[in-house]
């Protein structure tokens, strides 16, 4: 009798021993799964709101630098003839070949010049001459006679921000010039021009300003062109060439 009472005790301690141990094999991989999780997540937020990222990565969508705005941290290192850019390592900094600045947050920053108004105007020249005085020359790989940094500005502010843009001359048949502005989401905003006066830009219902106004004044050689909430200072040059 009391041997069956001992047999019949050790069974539950077994079963406790065995259960444990399972317990403890299946909390085993938890840490690993989310390990991965959690670098995938710093990856993405690599880039801190501070220092106003925007775009989906450059110099093309989906690599881990950013194009930056204007902020307080950044605000010492804009340029009206460079883009800003941040990136999460040294090394992604090196390889887009402009001067790298400093580091902020973890984030380095990089000043990649892109011209200034008269980018392109050498060549437009030269070519001009060799044609008989057709100044068709573009900007090496864009369709553009000429590129530059114009100052901008969003939602009511000032045009204290720089947005990057391209100048098609004789782009319509009656030799209306297209200018075209990149905005700090990655849109553009068409503006037209005869001469050197703006008359008109383009409008969408999908951005809301098919109900806005165009307003424009002159401040020495350059335009200040208002379109409903949005604000761009275009110069004379970079609109006719030299």
């Amino acid at each position: 009798m009391p041997q069956n009472v001992c047999c019949r005790s050790a069974i539950p301690l077994v079963l406790a021993i065995v259960l444990t141990g399972c317990g403890s094999d299946a909390k085993g991989p938890a840490p690993e799964a989310s390990s991965t999780g959690g670098a995938a997540a710093s990856a993405t937020a690599a880039i801190p709101a501070s220092l106003a990222p925007f775009g989906d990565g450059y110099p093309s969508p989906g690599d881990t630098c950013r194009r930056l705005g204007e902020s307080s941290a950044t605000v010492n290192f804009l340029d009206d003839s460079a883009i800003l850019v941040g990136c999460p390592t040294a090394e992604a900094a090196a390889d887009l070949g402009g001067e790298v600045l400093l580091t902020i947050d973890g984030v380095t920053l990089v000043s990649i010049p892109t011209g200034d108004a008269n980018a392109g105007l050498a060549e437009s020249q030269s070519a001009a001459a060799a044609a008989g005085g057709s100044n068709d020359a573009l900007v090496p790989g864009t369709d553009y006679h000429a590129t530059a940094q114009v100052p901008c500005g969003f939602e009511g502010a000032e045009p204290v921000t720089n947005c990057p843009a391209g100048v098609k001359r004789n782009w319509g048949d009656d030799g209306t010039t297209l200018v075209e502005v990149t905005k700090p989401d990655g849109r553009t905003r068409a503006i037209f021009f005869r001469g050197t006066t703006p008359f008109g830009t383009d409008s969408a219902q999908a951005d809301g300003s098919a109900g806005w106004t165009l307003d424009v004044s002159r401040r020495d050689d350059q335009n200040v062109i208002k379109f409903g909430p949005e604000t761009y200072v275009i110069v004379d040059a970079f609109v006719v060439g030299g």
